[in-house]
């Protein structure tokens, strides 16, 4: 090839490599608003598998599918707001929490909020807690003291596992000034999983025990869920490995391309492990676990009956655990994308509702069913409940991040709100009335 031939695409493969570059640094200082060679944005490597373990997930004794000690809780920027950290990790018992428990008081000031519920409420101790903390601090009583949120809630949580975790608590010396109980969804959306995978209602979710007990007990996996256990941890492996390559790497170009099969990487592995969470298991009846199958035949009627007096018996009792120490009890119904009169714009619609959801037939008819056990039962005439179902409807930007129930920085701060205002318009000893 002549020498110029050759000089003219030198030429042309560095100015490719220099407009790449360019590039790159203009994506990466409008994804961060910094410099790329001044900065990196932080990956967390996936623990358990730079740790030579399966899972960060364990098998509470009392309260079901928990978490290990040290693994982190990211929390995206969009989902931050001036107070909220980038990042907890789960405490002793598996919550994320900046505290270990039982948490002890350092000054009578101090006062302990208790929240419990399952993802939405795990969500609200990081995303929401610091709006609903500045609503009751405009209160004289609140004001005057330093209010201190307990996390209590872990996603797939639904009653009576709430009850569990606080009569535990409880027992161990736990100290509470106020509880919330923030729930509904994981209670008809997954007790219908359970009743489905043939295991009672009033057992943890089989999306979150079924994987743990697969890992115990080797006679559950089938040979898809072998398969599954497999990619999963290959697509692990490799996420890790790329996070490697991304914190040697010094070129913002080669960097891009690297996010890029990160992002790749991770939600096939996200994919995967909503996959291997619905296969259904091998029945093994020699397994150490025992998970409790359907206690009698429900049909679909008789199902959300059974799930609605287990939701409202369960607040009671939690009330009644509360009351005879003098603790106030806020229960919660939450919000949800799939029973709402809510008016969604086409962009949050893609976002927020999916025909393909495994929640959305259970909780369009388990809802209805909740509402009516409430007005009913003797739920509202024992316990402060808040109907949360409504307080989206005429918020114009959107208030959910997904397609099963969480929500925008937005939506938390507005069931912040809607919580302040019935606590403190309710009696209490912040309210004499």
């Amino acid at each position: 090839m002549p020498r110029r031939a050759l000089g003219v695409i030198a030429i042309n493969a560095i100015a490719f490599c220099v407009l790449a570059e360019a590039l790159a640094l203009f994506l990466s200082y409008d994804d961060t608003g910094r410099l790329f060679y001044a900065y990196r944005k932080p990956y967390e490597p996936i623990a358990e598998t730079r740790e030579g373990r399966l899972t960060g997930d364990g098998l509470h004794p009392y309260f079901g599918p928990t978490h290990r000690e040290g693994l982190p809780f990211d929390i995206p920027e969009s989902l931050r707001d001036t107070l909220a950290p980038a990042r907890v990790a789960t405490n002793n018992f598996g919550f994320a929490s900046p505290q270990n428990y039982p948490f002890t008081k350092t000054s009578p000031r101090q006062y302990v909020i208790g929240i419990f519920g399952g993802s939405v409420g795990a969500w609200f101790c990081q995303v929401g807690v610091h709006r609903l903390l500045e609503d009751l601090g405009q209160n004289a009583f609140f004001k005057s003291r330093e209010l201190v949120p307990l996390c209590l809630s872990h996603e797939g949580y639904k009653q009576p596992q709430q009850l569990l975790v606080l009569a535990y608590f409880l027992s161990i010396g736990q100290q509470f000034d106020l509880v919330l109980n923030i729930d509904g969804f994981n209670e008809v959306a997954l007790s219908s999983l359970n009743s489905q995978r043939g295991l009672d209602i009033s057992m943890p979710s089989v999306m979150h025990i079924d994987p743990l007990i697969d890992l115990v007990n080797q006679s559950t996996l089938t040979p898809e869920k072998l398969q599954s256990l497999a990619a999963i941890n290959q697509f692990k492996e490799r996420i890790n490995r790329l996070i490697e390559r991304m914190q040697r790497n010094r070129i913002a170009a080669i960097n891009f391309v690297l996010e890029r099969l990160y992002t790749s990487a991770l939600n096939s592995y996200q994919a995967e492990l909503g996959r291997f969470a619905n296969l259904p298991s091998n029945p093994s009846a020699k397994s150490l676990i025992l998970a409790t199958p359907s206690v009698k035949a429900r049909d679909e009627a008789l199902l959300f009956e059974d799930v609605s007096r287990s939701w409202a018996g369960s607040s009671m009792l939690m009330n009644t655990l509360l009351v005879t120490r003098g603790v106030p009890y806020v229960h919660v119904l939450q919000p949800n994308q799939y029973f709402t009169t809510r008016a969604f714009s086409a962009e949050e619609a893609k976002v927020a509702r999916s025909e393909a959801s495994p929640f959305k037939g259970s909780v369009e008819k388990g809802y209805p069913v909740l509402l009516a056990e409430s007005e009913s039962s003797s739920l509202k005439k024992t316990v402060n409940f808040v109907n949360a179902l409504d307080i989206f409807d005429r918020e114009p930007s959107a208030v959910y991040i997904d397609d099963c129930c969480h929500y925008t920085l937005r939506g938390n701060q507005l069931l912040a709100d809607v919580i302040a205002r019935h606590i403190l318009g309710s009696k209490g000893p912040w309210n004499s009335r």
